[in-house]
């Protein structure tokens, strides 16, 4: 380890020299191939605190797809359906829970995630290594590597990919501190813990919280405390299927979460899965294929020889309708409370049954009264989750 690490560039290339550095001992991160810059480490280091997290909540090996400071997906280990194999791309192998994790991570947005950092919660196994050197990204930090998963990811990039090894036993100071405009920053680390704890305030009718739904309560709540604010987070099966980060107003955080959600399932509708790719077209040109596809987008179909064999059905507006009418028992989780009722009716469009949020609105009664409409069961809690300060 070194007290300090020279990287590639700034937040942007004409910003040099950039480099990271702890003002007493050492850093806790080993650089094992590659030349991370700053946006890697940003990346690298609130994903390791993210999949910490979720391992220490959960008990389950968890990944996250990371892309310019927030996540595009987050995951714990929970096998995965043919369907989802189908969906992300993946070869008909067993995958360990390690590599679960990061395929449903990768999975939840693949256009988002193209080009991510990884984040792994345990030591990369060869089975993850594999997936990872199939897909796009720019580099991945874990507390390890098998000798053989190390052999495959170096290869990757031509030896330029990005590999850190992080001390799983580090423990950052109590205070961050960052400097903006020559004017440093310092607050209290946003250390809080996130598990079922939180869960207990049920405010609705509707009572009892299934323990697949509060895993995933604590997947989207996690998410979020790595999120830039303001965020929302929907999730499923023990992974994100969408996330809206950054955005100004709630009700627009809940639209594109919402938006990325209903893409997610659309993916599984048997029209998507049974698309006919050309040979020879890769992982991203099927994503953007499949990303056209869902959204009708003239090109795809009017260009389709260039895609496909056979000229895709688009799924019609009815079709969209009664297949994402199928979906519950989606979980949502937002960092601050919801101003209006308006996000919970959103959120119910896109399957979402179970809702955590801060509550504190003057309207509280109001969002209350609209989930207790659709039976949807909803807890406030106490924590605070904001990500502000992240960058």
């Amino acid at each position: 380890m070194a007290q300090s690490i020279e990287l590639k560039y700034g937040l942007n290339p004409n910003q040099k020299p950039a480099s990271i550095s702890v003002p007493t001992g050492e850093l806790p991160v080993k650089v094992l191939s590659g030349r991370p810059g700053y946006i890697n480490f940003l990346d690298a280091l609130n994903g390791w605190q993210l999949v910490r997290d979720l391992k220490e909540a959960t008990g389950l090996p968890a990944a996250t797809s990371f892309k310019h400071v927030s996540p595009a997906g987050a995951a714990v280990g929970v096998p995965l359906t043919p369907e989802l194999y189908k969906s992300f791309f993946l070869p008909e192998e067993d995958l360990s829970p390690l590599a679960a994790a990061y395929a449903r991570a990768r999975g939840a947005d693949r256009m988002s995630s193209f080009g991510d950092f990884i984040s792994l919660s345990d030591v990369c196994d060869v089975p993850t290594a594999k997936l990872i050197a199939r897909e796009v990204s720019d580099g991945v930090i874990a507390p390890g590597f098998e000798p053989e998963a190390l052999d495959i990811l170096v290869k990757k990039r031509k030896g330029a990919y990005n590999i850190i090894e992080i001390d799983p036993s580090y423990q950052p100071p109590a205070a961050d501190v960052r400097t903006v405009f020559g004017v440093s920053f310092e607050q209290g680390r946003n250390d809080v813990k996130i598990d079922n704890t939180l869960l207990q305030n049920v405010v609705t009718k509707a009572k009892g919280i299934p323990d697949a739904a509060a895993r995933d309560l604590v997947v989207a709540m996690i998410a979020l405390k790595y999120t830039q604010s303001n965020s929302v987070v929907y999730a499923e099966n023990g992974q994100t299927i969408g996330v809206g980060a950054g955005q100004q107003s709630r009700i627009h955080c809940t639209r594109l979460a919402g938006d990325k959600a209903d893409l997610y399932h659309l993916r599984l509708h048997e029209k998507t899965l049974n698309l006919k790719f050309r040979d020879g077209l890769g992982r991203p040109e099927k994503d953007n294929c499949v990303d056209g596809f869902l959204l009708n987008l003239p090109e795809v179909f009017d260009s389709w020889q260039a895609f496909f064999l056979e000229k895709p059905e688009p799924i019609s507006a009815q079709e969209r309708k009664d297949w994402l009418a199928g979906f519950t028992g989606v979980s949502l989780a937002s960092d601050a409370f919801f101003p209006f009722g308006d996000n919970v009716e959103r959120a119910r469009r896109s399957g979402v049954s179970y809702i955590a949020q801060p509550g504190g609105s003057i309207r509280d009664d109001h969002v209350i009264e609209t989930c207790d409409r659709y039976g949807i069961r909803s807890e406030e809690h106490t924590s605070e989750l904001q990500s502000r300060g992240l960058i």
